[in-house]
């Protein structure tokens, strides 16, 4: 496994030679009649200082770590300009987190992300911040631009919490998606009030869950202090990424080979049977910055 980490001016240099994948992001999640790239583009970036003593998060770190991705992602110098590739100040903004109390996405992301977004020129009354409330919620109703954000956990009904089942909430069943380990989650991802919206998938590995037994379970034990972010275009190339982290740590802590239950496969079921971004390995640019220590990936 590699150990270097890529500075800022080696990828902007790669960057000069190799397509932006991402670029295509909005048009293949739109439905257009586009063939998907070979390789999309997934950051993982770990800040060994990101979080304090009590496990909470420092805020202004976790907004360089956004912004750091957001520029290695887009091939840009500047924190603004890179946002602003992907909002518009017309733009509606849903930011879609996470309220599970055990692990929540945590108001130092949320923050980040809304400051951002206006930073982009869109006003206060036009962002909205929701989870459990989406169906209810006047600007997720009329938003033209999502973005996705919720904490990676080993979960009863779909093998892992991901950023593609963060949209659950967009249907007023959830439980209807349960089937099969949650394969068909990808369907959510056409529906009117999602379908080519999302600007930005951040997969939150601060404290992953990488171990649960049963619905809702959660124990302290299974978490670790990884202190990392996943951020990508492409919410299938981002949870696979995540998923091979989870993979490499219960290896780690139990010894042996022990897969997640149930198989978080509705991950390949994305591209394979709703064709919704990349999940293979070899079809994802991964690039890794900061903290290096037991990466796992």
């Amino acid at each position: 496994m590699s150990k270097k980490i890529i500075t800022r001016r080696e990828f902007l240099r790669a960057a000069a030679v190799v397509p932006l994948a991402g670029a295509l992001m909005p048009d293949l999640l739109s439905g257009q009649s586009l063939e998907l790239p070979n390789k999309v583009r997934v950051v993982l970036i770990r800040d060994k200082d990101v979080l304090d003593g009590g496990g909470g998060q420092n805020p202004e770190i976790i907004r360089r770590m956004l912004d750091d991705a957001v520029i290695a992602l887009l091939g840009e110098e500047n924190p603004i300009k890179a946002w602003k590739r992907l909002v518009q100040p017309s733009d509606i903004v849903g930011i879609k987190t996470n309220v599970w109390n055990y692990l929540p996405t945590g108001s130092a992301v949320e923050m980040a992300l809304k400051r951002r977004v206006m930073d982009c020129g869109v006003p206060d009354e036009r962002i909205s911040i929701d989870d459990r409330g989406v169906l209810r919620n006047p600007v997720f109703l009329q938003a033209t631009a999502l973005i996705n954000a919720r904490p990676a956990r080993a979960h009863h009904w779909s093998g892992m919490g991901s950023c593609l089942k963060n949209y659950i909430q967009f249907v007023p069943r959830p439980s209807d998606y349960h089937e099969d380990g949650c394969a068909d989650l990808a369907k959510i991802w056409s529906l009117p009030m999602v379908k080519g919206k999302t600007r930005l998938n951040v997969l939150i590995m601060l404290t992953p869950l990488f171990h649960c037994i049963g619905p809702q379970n959660f124990s302290r034990e299974y978490t670790w202090a990884y202190k990392g972010l996943i951020v990508g275009q492409d919410p299938v190339a981002v949870d696979a990424t995540g998923v091979r982290i989870l993979q490499a740590k219960r290896l780690k802590s139990f010894g042996e080979e022990k897969p997640l239950q149930p198989s978080p496969h509705h991950i390949a079921l994305a591209e394979t049977r709703h064709h919704l971004g990349r999940s293979g390995a070899e079809q994802i640019e991964l690039i890794k910055l900061g903290w290096q220590e037991d990466i796992l990936i």
